[in-house]
This record gives structure tokens, sequence and C-alpha cells, in this order.
């Protein structure tokens, strides 16, 4: 009799032990972050520098000597967000929406004169990156197009008075702008990246129209300008890229 009594005594504490042994405990959750394959980041390229190389046939300002390749740098409203897919660890691909402000800086020696020409133009990338993702540690390599929004040109003599021009989505310069990229990131998300943009920055077509002869009859300023354009940036990559999850953890009872 004892015997049979023992057993079921054992079974009734196998059957009831064990769902208070590994019971949840309040206090015992874990906050845990998961890798997102598909995730948004900003991108802010903090600074650019920007040169330009003079390719056309013909001599800027009637030949008299004229330099365009002197850095231009600008830290204001280099900006834009990224839309990411990672394939793996190691692989993935994004595209996006920026606003950057550049251009280039013309100087016209004999004249002590200079003219600077920027846009703030809107720009859509895609590239691809790899590496280690999830260390910011990577290669990336890509290709976008930048529309033009806003035009500004200033020119000054040195000393002198400033003459100014702003328009908004100016004829004066390309309406579109293609451009290669290919950079590189450094935990905890620093970049480095170098864009070139091979077609022509200026609109050798436009006319300036001439009030007092009529519409479409003028001079056409930028007629002898074809302008490409190498830029360097520094930026950082802000990623939005984990999901939370809580998870619980079980709380194991040790059975006297």
């Amino acid at each position: 009799m004892k015997l049979r009594h023992l057993l079921v005594l054992a079974l009734m504490q196998t059957a009831i032990f064990p769902a208070s042994a590994f019971a949840h405990q309040p206090g015992d959750d874990e906050i845990v972050f998961y890798p997102k394959k598909l995730y948004l980041s900003n991108s802010f390229d903090g600074t650019l520098i920007t040169t330009a190389f003079d390719n056309g046939v013909l001599p800027l300002n009637g030949g008299i000597p004229t330099t365009i390749g002197t850095p231009r740098i600008t830290w204001f409203l280099n900006t834009g967000f990224n839309l990411n897919y990672d394939f793996s660890s190691t692989v993935g691909i994004f595209t996006g929406l920026g606003i950057k402000n550049m251009g280039f800086i013309e100087k016209i020696k004999p004249l002590d004169s200079t003219v600077k020409r920027r846009v703030f133009a809107a720009g859509l990338p895609i590239g691809i990156k790899v590496g280690n993702l999830k260390r910011k540690t990577y290669g990336f390599i890509g290709g976008g197009v930048d529309v033009p929004l806003n035009y500004k040109e200033k020119g000054y003599i040195r000393r002198g008075a400033k003459d100014k021009l702003n328009e908004w989505f100016s004829d004066r310069t390309a309406a579109y702008m293609p451009y290669g990229f290919v950079g590189v990131s450094f935990a905890p998300g620093v970049y480095f990246k170098v864009q070139y943009y091979p077609n022509n920055f200026m609109n050798p077509d436009f006319v300036e129209t001439d009030a007092t002869l009529g519409a479409g009859i003028g001079a056409k300023p930028y007629s002898r300008y074809d302008v490409s354009m190498l830029m360097f940036s520094i930026g950082l990559d802000i990623r939005y890229s984990n999901k939370m999850k809580i998870k619980h953890k079980e709380h194991h009872e040790t059975m006297m």
C-alpha cells in the first residue's frame, strides 16, 4: 500500500510542478532588437566639396584666363533619406530621396572677378552595398539623377558690389543631372563618398532675352560652357533598422 501511495504522490508532483517551475514571473521580460530586412535610414551629407572641369571647345569669357576648378565647400541643406533592403548580413540595396547644395566657382583672374553658381537639387540614388551591414562597415556603389529646383548666381569684383540672380526651376542649368558614385562606410556610420557628374551643369542653349528686341532674341551667356563636376562628401548614416520584441524569460525553480 505504501508503494502505491508513493507512486500516486510522485505522479501528482510531476503534473503540478512543471507548470509552476517554468512559470513566467513579472519583471522577467527582456527587450530584444532584431534587424529588419527592409528599413529606412537618414542620409546626411554633412560636408560637400565640389570641383569642376571645363570640357568646352571654345575658351570661356572670350579667351580671358578663367578657372572653374576652385573647390566649393558647403554644409547647409545636404540631407535625405534612404529605403534599404538587406538580402543578408553582407549584401543589400538602397534607393531614396535627397537634396543637396552643389555648384562651382568661376574665377576670371585678370579682372579679379569671381562668379559663383549653385543649385539646390532633389535627387534619387540607387545603389548596392557589400560588407558588414550590421556594423556599418561596407563599401557601396551606384548612380542616380538630380533635378535642379533653385538656381543662384552671384558675381562680384574684389572689393566691389555683388550682382545676384536667384531663380526657381531655372532654364539656365541642365534640366536633370545624372551621376555615378562610390564610397565606403565605417562604424558607427560615418561614410566617405565620391560622385561624378559627366554632363554639362549649364544649359548652353539658354537665351537671355533682350526686352528691347523681343522674345527669343538675345544672347546665349552659357554657349561656351561644358562643365562636368566631381564631388566629395563626408556624411552620417542614421538607421531605423531594428524592430523591438519583448522576450519572456522562463523562471526556473528548484524542487526540493
